[in-house]
């Protein structure tokens, strides 16, 4: 399967907006202080596309305002119901956050998990260019998920913010060194490059990739804002990593 079919994959298995806890090595959302879960049992039993509702409703208030002045009031109305539905389902506003970060987190493992999978046996290049791929189409497609991730990196505190952002870290180290170690036992590998420094590199590379991408400003000319000039930037990328790390063909 090419790098584009898997783009293609992951693109079909993006209209879901349930849970995946196996993606990517996603856990569940770390519970509350008080050791409870985000959303009460009550919004738990109401119907699935109910509860659809209201995470779109509360991620596109939260991606476009931020946590600090995110408006229940303003969620509420766009749903339609009382405010205090919201506080009968969730209890305050952070957690709320929890629940809308939750379901953002899985449904951004997705498009990995298809990746890791379908390139099992391919090179160390050759999936990290599916994944940038994958996970680019992801973001065409559902811009709030990452806006909502460089409003907390960028733009605001909050509570739990950086044991969020650290989650968020965790995961994505995580995915790159199953790479990096796949790579390894299959040879790939100099034998003098080091594993941990291997992807700290890669996720440090992928998270500046993927700024570039979603944010103008950050792109500082090398392209990856202009959808014609995608491919040749992936490419170039790959071939850094592939020059600095793997063995010469």
């Amino acid at each position: 399967m090419t790098t584009r079919s898997l783009a293609e994959t992951s693109r079909r298995n993006q209209g879901r907006f349930t849970l995946h806890p196996e993606c990517a090595d996603v856990k569940p959302m770390p519970q509350t202080e008080q050791n409870e879960a985000p959303a009460s049992a009550t919004f738990l039993n109401l119907p699935e596309e109910k509860q659809q509702r209201v995470y779109r409703a509360a991620l596109h208030e939260f991606a476009a305002h931020g946590f600090g002045s995110a408006s229940s009031n303003r969620i509420a109305r766009a749903l339609g119901i009382a405010k205090g539905s919201l506080f009968q389902y969730f209890g305050n506003k952070e957690r709320l956050f929890h629940y809308v970060f939750d379901r953002v987190t899985g449904q951004f493992a997705e498009p990995l998990r298809t990746v890791r999978e379908a390139t099992h046996d391919a090179p160390l290049g050759a999936r990290i260019r599916a994944a940038l791929l994958a996970v680019s189409s992801f973001l065409d497609t559902h811009p709030e998920v990452y806006r909502l991730y460089t409003r907390m990196l960028f733009q605001e505190s909050f509570p739990l913010r950086e044991k969020l952002l650290s989650q968020i870290r965790s995961l994505s180290t995580k995915y790159w060194r199953s790479l990096v170690e796949d790579a390894k036992f299959r040879g790939e590998l100099r034998q003098d490059v080091d594993t941990e420094a291997a992807v700290f590199f890669i996720d440090a590379l992928m998270d500046r990739f993927f700024q570039a991408r979603t944010l103008p400003y950050m792109d500082t000319g090398f392209g990856l804002h202009d959808d014609s000039r995608l491919d040749s930037c992936i490419d170039a990328l790959v071939s850094c990593i592939e020059r600095g790390l793997t063995k010469p063909c």
